[in-house]
């Protein structure tokens, strides 16, 4: 006990009986280590975590010593040859590789209590040689290093054998067998482990196909690997009563949260060389295959290489970097981090920094630098002569220190902290851990290190303030712009500049730029905040000179600029792509409401870095494929997430969707398609998510149509703009909710529910999901009270309720609105269910005067609701002879004629069912082409003004004679004026 202090010596005295105690109880016999006994005892001292272990496991230290494991390296297959006794002798069959069928037939919750257990031995057994110093910082953080790579790709090898199982071997056209490849970033790609660290996880594949089918039939190469990951990441880092193996952190692929869980090598390279960013370059510096086939993933490392290692000095990447840096140091302000070994000034991140600053920068043009240890990058940056030898041994030594002060940290109670404790024993133990005999002594160390560290890393990135501008014409503009912005330019000077940047009236241009200026929010900026700002406005100012009305896009872009100011990384964004600002400014200028837009979801300024994918909407397979792949890495349970998803998915679909339609690239009757695809694709994902998470509580309700079973007895009408396939940006959903639930109660769940009441609650979450405020907004508004009985009614109808109150109850203008009508979404037998009353309702025979004289009422009630604001301007929705009076009219004809011609209410959109209503011969082909064209007109002018953020009106001379045929044939069809 000597070579710890006074103060600890005995509580290493009890640590220590308390594991003989352990060992008498579980009839073990404690071996004397000997000389080394001291070491041992002050080891458990200085671990609570190996303390405990050895107290609750006492078997395991045991076979550690009586094996010699304690006191040895691991050696090149240590960690295989122990977990190999470990698993044969729970299963009674050697560690499986890959193509090993065998592995099927390993329960997953036996996986997860075998390597729990590993894990468990290995640490104890890690942290004691590194507290006893029997190990040094290199022994420590490869082992740990190893040993995740060991259970890794022992997890991987037994779930993709399940997955085989299930849906055979993943193959490519040319029939051959896939494997996963696992790439392991930051710490544990460059074999630098820490005690308690994540580990940082990419998966992909190598190509596309198929599986070869198993046992519940044949998927996509993307679909099987996605169930392999979730089901690794869950065997690797869901906490059990055992723990965990490591936690798992997938948040550095492609997309970040929101994107697939694993790709293939194609798409990936795309990904990095189409759309990668400057943190992704630094995140795949480190980039190591730890688990499956290691010739594909070095082949994928090949492909990522030039990426990650430009062919050039790049130099660019210092701002990238020192913006990174400034994120760090504004959080260890925010947070408090100053203690923190790791982020906190002169901490391990300024050390790596530090080195894959050079790497980034240089490594594409000398390749000694493409190493993964920050040691070893240290060690080339001295002999290459990137850095003296005296600044190589001060950060290699800080570094060192800073290691094992981390480790040791965690190593007290496996918990994932960075920061130095408060309270003094546990300042003590940190200090006895790292070979020091008080607080002090150890702080007056660790001060040293950390400024020498900080020191260098900030002379480092010491930005070049006076940069020299001269010559250049572009740049003379920026800085002259500079001082307009900072109010130093001369009056006249600036407004002969504006001018000829294209501005119409300067003065008003400066008027804008100081009440910008001036913005209270703005000023409340910090200095980070307020560098960007002052470095994007003379860009801003260039950029937006160029538009077509340079004086009125100035005015949105600046709205924008307020919107974001709060999220000031996004001026970083708009700093670091030109052009990207170049696409925002075409956009705003095009549209106020995507400049509105873009100023409520600023994360979706990111899409604007890829041309390609945002001038070019999604099909719909393609967007349930995204959506699946992003729905598919978030945990079942994590309700909160999955909404941030949906919204998120949903806002750059609606972006792509809004850029492509100012820029006409798509007609009006697309661009409704396409908005209407994106809700149903979302509701159809809600829907899914909701009943899953409802089954997997109550389990699964029974129901039945006519005496026929049907899977799942839940539908989504869409009524209104979605069901006739014509929603605009900003539309509300009319929905109604149905269900075929049988008399009884679920089975299968952990508690059953009535049937009824079980859809009752899935129709209330999928309201939820749909119209609860988040960060990210709101997913779309619901109006439910199309529904039977309206907002007094049930929220979910059984279909038969639905039917009979349509037969008996409703009134005609539900029957009008039924026509718009349509399943998008829910059990297929139920849908086509819905679609016969449908046809049954509205191909009844109704009498024709009644029928005239409820439509007109109805319409002047319409009328009396919207009445037009002035008599100057005509309402292009609801003035007479606009777009109401024509879905009128169709709707009367069909409810009047449906019985003779049943085949025109297979339709839900207008331009159908007046096409309909002209083959039928009900509407003569010119005045039904004469109703199309006004409607398309009307449309496409209302379109146009919601974009614009204006209200839908035109002056009362707009369109006379367009209104007058409207009004005219109102007037032949109901005997009444329209107005």
């Amino acid at each position: 006990m000597q070579s710890l202090p006074v103060p600890l010596q005995e509580e290493a005295r009890w640590r220590w009986q308390a594991v003989g105690e352990a060992f008498a109880q579980a009839g073990l016999q404690l071996p004397d280590p000997g000389t080394q006994r001291d070491a041992l005892a002050a080891g458990l001292a200085l671990s609570d975590f190996a303390q405990q272990q050895a107290v609750r496991w006492p078997g395991r230290l045991a076979d550690l010593l009586e094996r010699g494991d304690l006191f040895a390296a691991c050696g090149p297959d240590g960690f295989e040859q122990r977990l190999a006794r470990l698993w044969e002798a729970r299963f009674d069959r050697p560690v499986p590789v890959w193509a090993d069928d065998s592995a099927a037939s390993v329960p997953k919750d036996g996986l997860m209590e075998v390597l729990r257990a590993f894990r468990q031995r290995e640490m104890v057994r890690i942290a004691l040689r590194d507290l006893c110093g029997w190990a040094d910082l290199e022994e420590t953080l490869t082992d740990l290093s190893s040993l995740a790579d060991v259970t890794i790709a022992t997890a991987l090898a037994v779930l993709y054998r399940q997955q085989a199982a299930l849906w055979g071997v993943p193959l490519d056209r040319h029939g051959d067998a896939q494997q996963m490849v696992v790439i392991g970033l930051g710490k544990l790609g460059a074999g630098e482990l820490n005690f308690s660290s994540d580990v940082d996880l990419l998966f992909a594949y190598a190509r596309d196909g198929r599986t070869a089918g198993g046992d519940k039939g044949a998927i996509d190469n993307e679909a099987f690997f996605t169930r392999v990951c979730r089901d690794l990441i869950q065997v690797i880092g869901k906490p059990t009563a055992d723990g965990f193996v490591f936690r798992v952190d997938v948040r550095l692929r492609p997309y970040g949260d929101a994107g697939p869980l694993v790709m293939s090598f194609d798409r990936m390279e795309d990904y990095y060389q189409e759309q990668g960013r400057e943190w992704e370059r630094y995140a795949l510096i480190k980039a190591r295959v730890v688990a499956g086939s290691q010739t594909d993933g070095k082949q994928l490392l090949a492909r990522l290489r030039p990426f990650i290692f430009r062919r050039y000095l790049d130099f660019g990447a210092f701002d990238s970097l020192r913006d990174m840096k400034t994120r760090i140091a504004g959080e260890v302000r925010r947070k408090g981090l100053a203690a923190h070994v790791k982020l906190g000034p002169g901490g391990i991140r300024e050390i790596e920094f530090f080195g894959q600053m050079f790497q980034l920068i240089r490594g594409g043009v000398d390749a000694d630098l493409q190493v993964r240890p920050i040691r070893q990058v240290l060690s080339v940056l001295v002999r290459k002569n990137y850095i003296p030898a005296l600044v190589g041994s001060v950060m290699d030594q800080a570094y060192v220190f800073l290691r094992r002060a981390e480790n040791r940290l965690q190593a007290w109670a496996d918990q994932q902290t960075h920061s130095l404790p408060r309270e003094p024993m546990a300042r003590l133990r940190l200090a006895a851990a790292m070979g020091f005999g008080d607080w002090e002594s150890f702080a007056a160390q660790l001060e040293i290190h950390r400024r020498q560290v900080h020191s260098h890393f900030n002379e480092l990135l010491a930005s070049d303030k006076d940069q020299q501008v001269a010559g250049d014409p572009e740049k003379e503009t920026l800085k002259q712009l500079e001082e307009i912005w900072h109010g130093a330019g001369a009056t006249e000077r600036a407004r002969r500049l504006l001018s000829d940047l294209g501005y119409q009236s300067p003065s008003a241009v400066m008027h804008q730029i100081a009440g910008l200026k001036e913005d209270r929010a703005l000023l409340t900026l910090n200095r980070t905040g307020r560098e960007r700002l002052n470095r994007l406005l003379p860009m801003v100012l260039q950029a937006v000179g160029g538009a077509r009305q340079p004086d009125l896009v100035l005015g949105r872009v600046f709205d924008l600029i307020r919107g974001i100011q709060r999220r000031s990384s996004y001026f970083a964004l708009l700093l670091e792509n030109p052009a990207t600002l170049t696409h925002l400014v075409q956009l705003v200028g095009a549209s106020p409401w995507i400049a509105k837009f873009l100023s409520g979801h600023p994360v979706l300024l990111d899409e604007l870095l890829d041309p390609r994918n945002l001038y070019r909407p999604p099909l719909r397979h393609e967007m349930e494929t995204e959506l699946a792949q992003r729905l598919a890495a978030v945990a079942p349970e994590d309700l909160e997430y999955q909404m941030e998803v949906l919204r998120v998915f949903k806002q750059v679909n609606v972006l792509r969707v809004a850029a492509s339609d100012i820029t006409h690239v798509l007609p009006l009757m697309k661009v409704s398609d396409h908005l209407s695809d994106i809700a149903e694709v979302v509701i159809e994902a809600v829907v899914d998510l909701c009943f899953q998470q409802l089954a997997a509580k109550y389990g699964r309700p029974a129901c039945s149509l006519a005496g026929g079973k049907c899977e799942r007895g839940f539908a989504v009408i869409a009524y209104g703009k979605l069901g006739g396939l014509e929603l605009g940006y900003q539309s509300d959903l009319d929905l109604v909710f149905l269900h075929a639930a049988e008399q009884g109660s679920t089975a299968g769940g952990t508690r059953s529910l009535d049937n009824a009441q079980f859809f009752a609650r899935l129709g209330q979450r999928v309201l939820h999901m749909l119209t609860t405020p988040t960060g990210a907004g709101v997913l779309y508004d619901a109006d439910m009270r199309l529904r039977p009985s309206g907002a007094s009614g049930m929220l979910v109808s059984h279909v038969d309720g639905f039917g009979d109150y349509q037969r008996g109850d409703a009134w005609t203008w539900e029957h009008q609105a039924l026509i718009r009508a349509r399943a998008i979404s829910g059990d297929p037998a139920l849908q086509e269910r819905f679609h016969a009353i449908r046809h049954e309702i509205l191909t009844r025979r109704r009498d024709p005067q009644r029928l005239r004289q409820e439509v007109a009422d109805m319409r002047r009630r319409l009328r009396q609701e919207h009445a037009r604001r002035s008599p100057s301007r005509f309402d292009l929705k609801q003035g007479a002879g606009g777009i109401v009076d024509i879905e009128f009219i169709v709707q009367y004809l069909v409810l009047k004629h449906a019985h003779r011609y049943p085949q025109i209410v297979r339709w839900t959109d207008k331009v159908r069912l007046l096409q309909a209503l002209s083959e039928a011969g009900v509407l003569h082909p010119e005045t039904a082409f004469g109703l199309r064209r006004a409607y398309l007109i009307y449309r496409a002018m209302v379109h146009r003004f919601n974009l614009g953020r204006q209200p839908a009106e035109v002056d009362d001379d707009r369109f006379p004679q367009t209104r007058r045929f409207v009004g005219a044939l109102w007037q032949r069809l109901f005997k009444q004026d329209p107005h």
